[in-house]
């Protein structure tokens, strides 16, 4: 097996900014960001793509959206390169005064989500769609665009009529595929961001060694963790710990008051934690004391089956040959389910890219790659997971990974060739 060897001094740096070696340059990032996606607009013959989306508005505009009530932030682009930008009142004048790289801010109306149903009114709920949809079409006739087609990455019946009675040519499905296109493979900067959320989770792991013991719950060796995260300069959008019988199958409420015991697996799920926006996805397991051997076994076999499909994942592969790298459904345990069909298995063995949100393309999973695969491009980044019972518990393995042209570079580096065992 070929992995992809980093060049001197290339790696993870520091998290804070300084002047004396260069880090990511978040300027870069999200010019090529932005220049990605007009380049992929003027080529699906759009002059402008209205985004609501949380991952699209920041791979555009570089503003940290973490979600909220609705459509109260959306930004437009345009094909000279210019961005609309609409937020609520506070956050607004804040992006005015920080963000001197958007020079046309301005109060958004709430056309879509929780204000319009709060409401309680179908007239204000009228009231606030229509005035959203006037605001953009101001925007679009201010630049000389309102004629001019103009994608939108939500496809809201109630909105696309707004937007519409505006006069407002509307194209969803080539916004979709410009954003989908522009995302899926990662700049520079995007992938040190990547890197360094991954630095981050291991940090994660080693408080799961230092504060794993029996006696603890769950909650509070997950509490150890988050607290490292925050400190780091993560954001901590998911994640969870589970121990014992709750590793295998995975847990409906994730992390409990669980006591952990003498001989549990412990598994620490890092998803979702962010660096700079750039989410994480990765799996370790952990033995209070020494592994019994079925752990060891069933490690052994969640792991060799993640590297078998690493091998497999190179440009210009395409996901129907790479998912043949996972169980076939024997060994997916499809009877313990009762399951039939691979598409059952969702998010026990698969792979999946990952950027400013936990799915982005590509995705590789016998539930549907045989049948509709596509060609893997250098620059990818993705997670592949698998995992394995062991007796009534469970071990989970996951890497994260560049698709390089010379071999899979692994982002993670916590060790992975045997279960992590906690001396306590």
């Amino acid at each position: 097996m070929t992995f992809y060897e980093r060049d001197f001094m290339e790696g993870t740096r520091g998290t804070m900014a300084v002047d004396w070696e260069e880090r990511i340059d978040t300027k870069r990032m999200r010019e090529e960001r932005k220049e990605r996606a007009l380049e992929r607009m003027r080529d699906a013959g759009l002059s402008s793509m209205l985004l609501l989306s949380d991952p699209n508005i920041r791979y555009v505009t570089g503003l940290a959206m973490t979600g909220g009530s609705g459509a109260d932030h959306y930004s437009l682009l345009l094909e000279d390169g210019s961005v609309v930008h609409w937020d609520t009142a506070d956050h607004a004048s804040n992006q005015r005064f920080n963000c001197p790289w958007l020079t046309d801010i301005r109060y958004a109306c709430p056309g879509l989500g929780n204000v319009p149903r709060a409401s309680g009114s179908p007239s204000a709920r009228k009231f606030l769609l229509d005035t959203m949809a006037e605001g953009v079409a101001s925007a679009l006739s201010d630049y000389g665009l309102e004629k001019e087609p103009m994608g939108i990455d939500v496809g809201n019946a109630g909105l696309l009529d707004a937007l519409e009675r505006q006069g407002i040519d509307t194209r969803t499905e080539e916004c979709a595929a410009v954003m989908e296109d522009a995302r899926k493979v990662k700049t520079k900067d995007e992938i040190e961001c990547l890197r360094m959320v991954a630095a981050i989770a291991e940090a994660g792991f080693q408080q799961v060694v230092e504060n794993a013991r029996p006696g603890r719950r769950e909650s509070e060796v997950w509490g150890d963790v988050t607290r490292e995260l925050w400190r780091h300069g993560a954001f901590v959008g998911g994640g969870y710990l589970t121990s014992g019988p709750n590793t295998w199958p995975k847990h409906q409420a994730n992390t409990t008051d669980r006591m952990i015991r003498p001989g549990d697996l412990v598994y620490a799920d890092m998803y979702n934690i962010g660096y700079l926006g750039y989410r994480s996805c990765y799996y370790r397991t952990f033995s209070m004391g020494e592994p019994t051997e079925a752990q060891q076994d069933a490690y052994e076999l969640a792991r060799d089956n993640l590297y078998d499909v690493l091998e497999r994942i190179e440009p210009g592969a395409t996901t129907d040959d790479v998912a043949q790298g996972f169980p076939d459904m024997e060994g997916e345990h499809a009877d313990w389910y009762d399951a039939d069909e691979h598409w059952q298995m969702t998010t026990n063995h698969w792979a999946h890219g990952l950027g400013l949100q936990l799915y982005e393309v590509p995705l590789i999973w016998r539930g549907i790659s045989e049948d509709h695969p596509i060609e893997l491009e250098e620059g990818m980044v993705m997670a592949v997971e698998t995992q394995e019972p062991a007796e009534r518990q469970g071990v989970r393995v996951e890497e994260m990974v560049v698709v390089r042209e010379n071999g899979v570079e692994i982002l993670s580096q916590w060790p992975v060739e045997e279960i992590t065992a906690i001396d306590y």
